[in-house]
């Protein structure tokens, strides 16, 4: 057996001293390393990252907030006043003034492409007061040039109604909002609705529009055939459905020009087993002598025989051959 002196001996005096020193240092630098405090969470700590850092994606413009300093035409009474908007605010005068007028931009806005052509507009809720209690809130629109929000148009929904949704999806602005029926008192409105705008000529116009029974059972009519867009001659075939059977089964058709006017009317009957079940319609309409590649819009209305207010319509656009 070789012993530890005799290994010692084999070294010269000073190799022996140089190897005991180095088994001097290896030994202190294993003893610090094994005294290095952990990671708090008791885990390793991960080497630093060499990945090159990338550059943040740029965010896109918050166009609903830079309308809250954009320009904004009113709606009442002068349509073609044009103010500014301050922090999502306008104030003509103090209060009490004769010609006092506020606009005052609502938190409902939506955006979405409603002219095909790629590029998004926004759509954005408005309440105009001019010093009495009414506060009248409308439905603007603002397109975009160069990057920057420009009014476009705008459309009043009511005096104090209650908005639930506004939102932009297949080319139309969505609308849900309790607004006043025929009896209701100017503070509480309690009809509830829905209804699709289209952007026709730079107008929004209402291409269909559904109210809701006290129990919550939809008034909604349905154009099933001729699809819009489709082309027509002297007369229509409208085929469709109601979802709730009008008054002695009797639906409105009216027919407008591209312009909004009225070109004619008629009724129109639906096949019902009772009042207030579901229904259907197939009548045909006159178009008249209008000119080729005219466009005309027909809409299927339910009108009250109470009070002679809308409570539901379907519309269909089409082109005369």
């Amino acid at each position: 057996m070789v012993s530890h002196n005799s290994l010692a001996c084999r070294c010269e005096p000073r190799s022996c001293s140089s190897w005991r020193s180095n088994l001097l240092m290896t030994f202190l630098l294993l003893f610090l390393i094994g005294c290095t405090p952990a990671s708090p969470t008791g885990t390793a700590v991960s080497p630093t990252s060499t990945t090159p850092p990338t550059d943040a994606p740029t965010p896109a413009p918050d166009y609903a907030a830079q309308i809250r300093n954009a320009q904004y035409q009113l709606g009442l009474p002068d349509s073609l006043r044009v103010v500014q908007f301050t922090d999502g605010k306008y104030e003509s005068n103090p209060p009490g003034s004769p010609d006092y007028a506020s606009a005052t931009v609502m938190d409902h806005s939506a955006r979405g492409d409603l002219t095909g052509d790629g590029v998004d507009e926004i759509a954005i809720a408005v309440v105009e007061n001019y010093g009495g209690t009414g506060n009248f809130v409308f439905i603007a629109v603002y397109s975009l040039v160069n990057g920057e929000p420009a009014f476009l148009t705008s459309t009043l929904v009511d005096d104090r109604p209650a908005i639930n949704a506004l939102s932009i999806a297949n080319g139309e602005v969505f609308l849900r909002s309790i607004t006043h029926a025929s009896e209701d008192p100017f503070c509480c409105p309690t009809l509830q609705n829905e209804r699709h705008y289209q952007l026709i000529d730079d107008q929004l116009q209402i291409t269909d529009y559904v109210t809701f029974t006290p129990d919550g059972r939809p008034r909604a009519i349905t154009i099933e055939s001729p699809a819009n867009g489709s082309e027509t001659f002297s007369s229509a075939r409208i085929k469709g459905s109601v979802a709730i059977a009008p008054f002695e089964n009797n639906l409105a058709y009216r027919i407008y020009d591209v312009g909004g006017i009225e070109l004619s009317a008629g009724a129109v009957t639906v096949t019902a087993p009772e009042l207030g079940a579901p229904g259907a319609f197939d009548t045909m309409v006159n178009i008249g002598g209008l000119l080729s590649g005219s466009t005309i819009r027909i809409e299927i209305q339910d009108i009250s025989a109470k009070d002679g207010s809308l409570l539901a319509m379907d519309s269909v656009e089409l082109v005369v051959k």
